[in-house]
């Protein structure tokens, strides 16, 4: 692969990975406004124990790939943006009552209108906030590897169980577990290009239901940043992503097979995460 310059070999592997467009069921139901509340509830609680499970994968991946600082840095990046992720998606949780703490039934901001912003901050792609702050709550605090400040904990409380006693479905749990076993089995590099081509598709998903649960259930900026936060690209997070698949590709180390494998594997995990919310 040394004949490919780092943009050339994410711009393949985005485009081989991408999924099918018609394959997701679950995302034009929010988008049209026509998804139950049961859904918007459970993709709340998934992601729940999603993020949190993905902020230690990505912790574990930047402590391998040590000998390699930029790509240790780009895993450092993921693992600080479930930090911001996790306080996010409690807005979310709360305004579709799938957590307690709303100040009402858990759903009052369903049908209500739109609501101003609250400073939450700006947008980017799933993974592209290294260093980007949370309005509400000062910033993503310590760097990773430290176990400590509330988005850690928050977020490392949310993977400890569903917080409302309804069962995790084990067709959405299967995405995060693969993502460990890669933190775990598999070669860095390789899971760089993989991960980077699925985020890809994660974030069109997710400006979709942003603008689906504006439009037709109401909620405002602070129900949907959790959804914002990975909608729109991040020129920074870019940057960090070909440094990393550059320093890779330079010292001949990413396998080729490998990344293959891991995003076939992952574009699959990602397609079962949705239909398990509209199958149950």
């Amino acid at each position: 692969m040394g004949r490919w310059t780092a943009g050339e070999l994410l711009e393949r592997a985005r485009a081989e990975f991408a999924p099918d467009p018609a394959a997701n069921r679950a995302v034009p139901l929010v988008e049209r406004g026509e998804a139950p509340l049961e859904l918007l509830r459970a993709l709340a609680l998934e992601e729940r124990a999603v993020v949190a499970a993905d902020r230690r994968a990505f912790l574990r991946l930047a402590e391998r790939a040590a000998g390699m600082p930029r790509c240790a840095a780009y895993y450092a990046e993921l693992a600080r943006g479930e930090e911001v992720a996790a306080a996010r998606l409690e807005d979310f949780a709360r305004a579709v009552g799938a957590v307690g703490g709303s100040g009402g039934d858990g759903v009052s901001g369903l049908g209500g209108g739109n609501g101003g912003g609250d400073g939450s901050g700006g947008s980017g792609s799933r993974w592209g906030r290294g260093g980007a702050g949370d309005g509400r709550e000062g910033g993503v605090g310590p760097g990773p590897g430290s176990g400590a400040g509330a988005h850690a904990r928050r977020a490392d409380r949310t993977g400890d169980g569903d917080g409302d006693g309804d069962a995790l479905r084990p067709g959405c749990q299967a995405y995060p577990a693969f993502v460990a076993w890669l933190a775990l089995n598999a070669a860095p590099a390789g899971t760089v290009l993989a991960l980077a081509a699925n985020f890809a598709a994660w974030g069109g998903y997710c400006g979709r239901i942003a603008t689906g649960l504006r439009e037709h259930y109401g909620l405002d900026d602070r129900a949907c940043a959790f959804f914002d936060l990975f909608a729109a690209p991040s020129p920074e997070h870019e940057r960090t992503v070909l440094a990393a698949v550059q320093e890779w590709a330079e010292a001949g180390r990413i396998d080729e097979a490998a990344v293959r494998r891991h995003g076939r594997l992952l574009r699959a995990y990602e397609a079962g995460f949705w239909d398990a919310l509209v199958d149950g």
